[in-house]
């Protein structure tokens, strides 16, 4: 399990397929967790084509201390942490207007919540605070480890446990109110 290791190291050798295979496998991925902090798909694309034109620009720069999957993350939530405190202009929606535009956007979310359980899950995960929402996404769907979403948090691995045990208690107690079972 190299996670992107193996093929950026054939990219630094000129082997320029392996970037394509590096994008093809992240892009998407970091669009999505990106776009958890900003809540704007086509900025967070953008800041996504940026992390990885990061790799193209400054090779050295990654080490191979960490995968490069983590490394990528740590990279996409610096570069959405500076995107927000420089953003000109603060937009509020109403809970309301954010569901009929969310309902409205086609986009690959709508690929993952296709069912109604996918929906109601979606739907919950979004009541969760930044970081907790942040913590499901980086454990359960990027199947990164607690030591490698703490690195991406910033945080030790037992504030990733507590912050993935509290979210999970949340979102439990969202769904058994919906009637759902888990």
């Amino acid at each position: 399990m190299d996670n992107g290791a193996c093929s950026y190291r054939r990219f630094l050798n000129g082997d320029e397929e392996a970037f394509d295979e590096i994008v093809k496998e992240y892009f998407d991925s970091l669009v999505f967790f990106i776009n958890g902090y900003i809540n704007d798909f086509q900025a967070a694309e953008d800041i996504a084509i940026d992390v990885m034109s990061d790799l193209i620009v400054n090779k050295k720069r990654y080490n191979f201390k960490v995968t490069l999957k983590t490394y990528l993350f740590m990279l996409a939530k610096s570069r959405a942490k500076n995107y927000i405190k420089h953003r000109n202009t603060i937009r509020f929606t109403s809970l309301d207007e954010a569901k009929e535009q969310a309902s409205d956007i086609a986009s690959p979310v709508d690929a993952l919540v296709l069912d109604e359980q996918k929906k109601k899950l979606y739907k919950a995960l979004s009541t969760l605070s930044v970081e907790m929402r942040t913590v499901v996404y980086l454990i359960y769907f990027e199947n990164m480890s607690y030591d490698e979403a703490a690195k991406v948090l910033k945080k030790n691995k037992k504030q990733v446990d507590n912050l993935l045990y509290r979210a999970k208690n949340q979102l439990r107690t969202i769904l058994d109110d919906d009637g759902e079972d888990i």
